[in-house]
């Protein structure tokens, strides 16, 4: 099947089952407008985040990969009363664009962006004993993909669900001889749930607006 009518049917979901969201739409604009990749989760994607947050009644989140913010409020909007969003950025320009968003789509408040490289973040708060998150979304630097799933189950306890997005590489993933880096990090991240007895984890391919790839979800036994 050509990619363009996966495109077709995520317009189709994103018609019959998402309204328009000007908070959000507000928010893509406003990356295009500051240069930033157009990399966000899809529509449909930002839902399903939503509705998994909601499902698990997550009261703390933490995301890896900010980016403009547009999954952070998809995310943001799901907290359970009280609930907060911890968010990390390497990129100052980005992070400036995503505080914009999530406070002009008002969840500003229940959101703190952390500006460093993650690897570096994620070690002060495992340091500092912070957590445990009841939800972790991964959708940063897929090189250091297995490395934030090792620091997320740090940061987590029994029943906390963490899902790592791009590890599906349009197939790439099931390619042995590959040395694409980011083919590799995925490919590390499965040896990782694969090993790790307290991970009890799955995978699903997707396509869409963003073509063919797929995300690892996992949960803390």
């Amino acid at each position: 099947m050509a990619e363009e009518p996966w495109k077709a049917v995520d317009a189709y979901i994103a018609d019959r089952l998402l309204p328009p969201d000007p908070a959000l739409d507000a928010a893509l604009a406003a990356n295009a407008a500051g240069g930033l990749p157009a990399i966000d989760v899809s529509p449909a994607q930002g839902k399903f985040l939503h509705l998994l947050a909601r499902i698990v009644g997550a009261r703390r989140i933490l995301e890896v990969g900010t980016l403009g913010g547009y999954s952070t409020i998809w995310l943001a909007r799901a907290l359970a009363e009280g609930g907060a969003l911890v968010s990390l950025e390497i990129d100052p320009r980005h992070a400036a664009v995503a505080r914009a968003n999530v406070d002009r789509a008002g969840v500003g408040e229940r959101v703190e962006i952390r500006v460093a490289p993650a690897r570096d973040t994620l070690a002060a708060m495992v340091a500092a004993g912070e957590g445990p998150f009841d939800l972790v979304f991964i959708d940063a630097d897929k090189e250091n993909n297995a490395h934030y799933v090792r620091q997320a189950l740090a940061l987590s306890r029994p029943g906390t669900v963490i899902v790592v997005d791009n590890v599906v590489r349009k197939g790439r993933v099931a390619d042995s001889g590959s040395s694409d880096p980011m083919v590799l990090g995925s490919r590390a991240v499965f040896d990782l749930l694969a090993a790790e007895p307290r991970l009890d984890a799955t995978a699903l391919q997707t396509v869409g607006l963003k073509g063919w790839d797929g995300l690892a979800i996992a949960v803390v036994d």
